[in-house]
């Protein structure tokens, strides 16, 4: 009954059996400048429907600050949601890179809304002694677990674009948002504007796969060379290209991502009937938000699950817990089975008869 992360989960079979066969192919050019790797160019491009500069890197922090170091320059800044990824979890990693500020802005349930973001860039002050918002970021699925329509997203890219800004889509959980959308790489990204995309594999199937994805030519000699710098120009390339070519191949990250979706909402049609938990909201992707005490979670918690206790601060007054209620965070991956969830429904079964009790 594991439902603290995603990145709890090991790595699709199919992944793995990749990464048996490149082994066995005895030695290749490392570095990037190998078989794998140029088929992967390749793959990407028909995932995109047109050429695309992609950057493996090892962690998704890393193709997230490396994406906004590319399009500003140390004067900038970095708008972002105040519960977004990069503004909480990265350690200060874009500025460390970039040498970017972090302005957040408001928003329900970590998602930014365009009329928002058009108040906030008509207000900015001008001048040096204010730095000039150069990049955009938004999460795709959001930190609530939350979905940007491709709707939502061309209307804060104009937005952005009309400012001056690069709009840089972190897609940690992306493969997870296309599989509920139904839409294309394409529609999601480049074509409703985003102009850099951080590609997750490693939460939706890989052991360690990330990928800078740009969408602008003029940009790759400066994301070649600042990958370098970083430490992320990893020498036995093949092995992330690998992982990557078995993920995509086939719409194999679509079925690993549409399953996680698939438990996610099994366990929500638990939660609703139950007693002892209800849901915060209604889920969009792989992530369920519950709410309930305490006691229940710690019975859940000895009963054998694991999920994380989740901070409210940033939740509108509307959205938060009731006193003496906590808000917790499951997730389900390509991992998880019925026979996980129905356990942890099961488990939450037993709480609620005690609470009646």
């Amino acid at each position: 009954m594991i439902f603290a992360s995603d990145n709890w989960a090991g790595a699709s079979p199919k992944v793995l059996a990749a990464l048996t066969t490149t082994g066995s192919t005895g030695p290749l050019p490392a570095y990037g400048d190998d078989e794998v790797t140029r088929r992967l160019g390749v793959r990407f491009a028909e995932a995109f429907e047109r050429e695309v500069d992609v950057f493996l890197v090892a962690t998704g922090t890393a193709a997230n600050a490396l994406s906004v170091a590319a399009f500003s320059p140390p004067w900038g800044q970095l708008l972002i949601h105040a519960e977004g990824h990069l503004a909480v979890d990265e350690c200060g990693a874009p500025e460390f890179f970039a040498g970017t500020r972090t302005a957040t802005l408001p928003g329900r349930l970590g998602k930014l809304a365009a009329a928002d973001l058009a108040r906030r860039l008509a207000d900015w002050p001008v001048g040096v002694h204010h730095g000039r918002p150069t990049v955009l970021s938004i999460t795709q699925a959001n930190e609530c677990g939350r979905i940007y329509s491709v709707a939502e997203v061309t209307a804060l890219a104009s937005i952005a674009h009309a400012h001056g800004l690069a709009l840089h889509m972190d897609g940690a959980r992306l493969a997870n948002a296309v599989a509920r959308l139904g839409c294309s790489l394409a529609e999601i990204t480049w074509k409703a504007g985003v102009d850099v995309l951080s590609f997750g594999a490693t939460k939706g199937g890989c052991l360690m796969a990330e990928a800078i994805v740009s969408f602008h030519p003029e940009k790759r000699e400066e994301l070649a060379f600042r990958r370098k710098r970083a430490g992320q120009l990893i020498s036995k390339h093949r092995w992330v290209a690998a992982q990557f070519e078995a993920w995509l191949d086939g719409g194999h990250w679509l079925d690993l991502a549409a399953h996680a979706n698939a438990m996610a909402d099994r366990l929500a049609a638990g939660i609703r009937a139950a007693t002892a938990a209800r849901l915060a909201w209604e889920p969009e992707a792989n992530e369920v938000f519950v709410v309930m005490t305490p006691e229940t979670a710690a019975r859940l918690t000895a009963a054998g699950s694991r999920f994380y206790d989740w901070s409210t601060t940033g939740l509108a007054p509307e959205d938060r817990p009731a006193e003496g209620e906590g808000l917790y965070r499951l997730v389900a991956s390509f991992a998880t089975t019925e026979t996980d969830v129905d356990a942890f429904l099961a488990a939450l079964a037993d709480a609620s008869a005690a609470v009646v009790s």
